[in-house]
């Protein structure tokens, strides 16, 4: 956007991959039979998001869209393990939402402060320390590190404000946000000069407070992207409480009704479930209507006959504010706390290549099945939740795998050693 606010990104994310493990042997004078010592590789480092309160928009984020960890080292000999990559934290402000950018699906909304691991670092290789047996005392491989996470995501800001201003502009949210909070909005006599959400904290009483947001001025059109309502109407997606502020003097030659309908439509097209939402209409530059109250008294009639409660106002001089802001108080403390989004994002099966290509054999009455299409099945596995090992089990099922191993004489009750973890079979 022109006007420097950002709050919708597109990014890249690679975490770092896993260092190679090393083959090296022993060797020391007068030390017979040192054997292999070769050590492992590191960890490649992550990619991690955390919430950072200072920040307000995506802007920092408007010419830096990659974001790349470290990669692991490699292992070394004298059984000395390579180090992990350095990890990546990507700061947001809270509130942010990151999206898988393929599918849409939500991954995480940062409205807390656990931080989120947007994509993990490959697993180091093993050295070949780990692959000695009695029978081969001299194995001359070990296993290269695994390619960390790459994904594309999207972050998008959706404000955490438990009120919001909505309106034409021009009606007086901004002077309403600046006269019942600490917040400085720019205010001016001409339409949009709020480029940007405003949010304020409203002291209503010793440990009585809550977050308003002035949102920029919805227009007709807005909900098909006109003007600039479409880009900020997110930004009351978690407000819990809606206050509707009409310009009740028809001060540039506007009907109030009219404008209120207005509104409430460009409201429900862009979000049903955001309409329905609990709303107070407020009456703004009462002060400017001198002897003539025939506007705001058909607004009034209109409004409190659909049922919303109707309160007169001036922002410019405070009369009627605290009223409004102890009302809206009192209703939010019989709602429901802020909405956070759920992750609804459902990792794709990964494409693990061909089975055919791997090397099946018995060594010392252990069976051991090896190759690059095992070592990337194994790394999207998390063999301490069941689900991921039955996963586990069905690919290799459905991939022949098993079916090879019982041709070449595998027996219930053997030992399988998968990328040095043991299971016992069972047919």
């Amino acid at each position: 956007m022109s006007n420097g606010f950002v709050d919708k990104v597109s990014i890249t994310v690679r975490a770092g991959k896993g260092g190679d493990g090393a083959v090296s042997f022993h060797r020391e004078k007068f030390v017979a039979a040192g054997g292999p010592d070769g050590g492992d590789g590191g960890r490649g480092g992550d990619v991690i998001i955390v919430v950072d309160d200072h920040m307000s928009t995506l802007m920092d984020f408007r010419y830096k869209r990659k974001f790349t960890a470290g990669d692991g080292a490699n292992g070394q000999n004298k059984r000395c393990s390579g180090r992990d990559g350095e990890s990546v934290t990507i700061r947001v402000p809270r509130g942010t939402l990151v999206r898988d950018r393929e599918t849409g699906g939500i991954m995480a909304d940062m409205s807390g402060n656990e931080p989120f691991v947007a994509a993990r670092g490959g697993r180091g290789g093993w050295g070949n320390q780990h692959f000695a047996t009695p029978t081969r005392q001299v194995p001359r491989f070990a296993k290269p590190g695994i390619a960390g996470e790459s994904r594309e995501l999207i972050l998008e800001l959706k404000l955490l404000a438990d009120v919001g201003l909505v309106g034409f502009p021009n009606v007086g949210k901004s002077t309403l946000l600046s006269s019942v909070s600490r917040a400085r909005p720019k205010i001016a006599d001409y339409h949009f000069t709020t480029l940007s959400p405003n949010l304020g904290v409203v002291y209503v009483a010793e440990g009585a407070s809550f977050v308003l947001a002035d949102i920029p001025g919805i227009i007709e059109g807005a909900s098909e992207g006109v003007g600039l309502g479409h880009d900020f109407l997110r930004h009351i997606d978690r407000c819990r409480l809606l206050i509707h502020v009409v310009d009740a003097a028809g001060s540039e030659g506007r009907d109030p009704v009219e404008d209120f309908e207005t509104i409430n439509r460009e409201l429900a097209e862009y979000s049903p479930e955001l309409a329905s939402r609990p709303m107070i209409v407020a009456a703004n530059k009462c002060d400017l209507l001198g002897d003539d109250h025939e506007g705001l008294e058909r607004l009034k009639k209109h409004v409190t006959e659909l049922g919303y409660e109707f309160y007169e106002l001036s922002a410019a001089t405070t009369a009627g504010t605290r009223e409004l802001m102890q009302r809206a108080a009192a209703l939010l403390a019989t709602l429901p706390p802020i909405t956070v989004y759920e992750p609804d994002y459902v990792p794709p099966e990964p494409d693990l290549g061909s089975a055919e290509d791997l090397e099946i054999y018995e060594d010392d009455g252990v069976w051991y099945a090896e190759g690059p299409w095992m070592d990337r099945l194994v790394s999207t596995v998390n063999f301490g939740d069941y689900e991921s090992r039955m996963f586990f089990d069905r690919i290799l099922r459905e991939n022949g795998v098993y079916e090879h191993m019982e041709s070449l004489g595998i027996r219930d009750g053997d030992t399988i050693s998968i990328c040095g973890m043991t299971f016992e079979y069972q047919s």
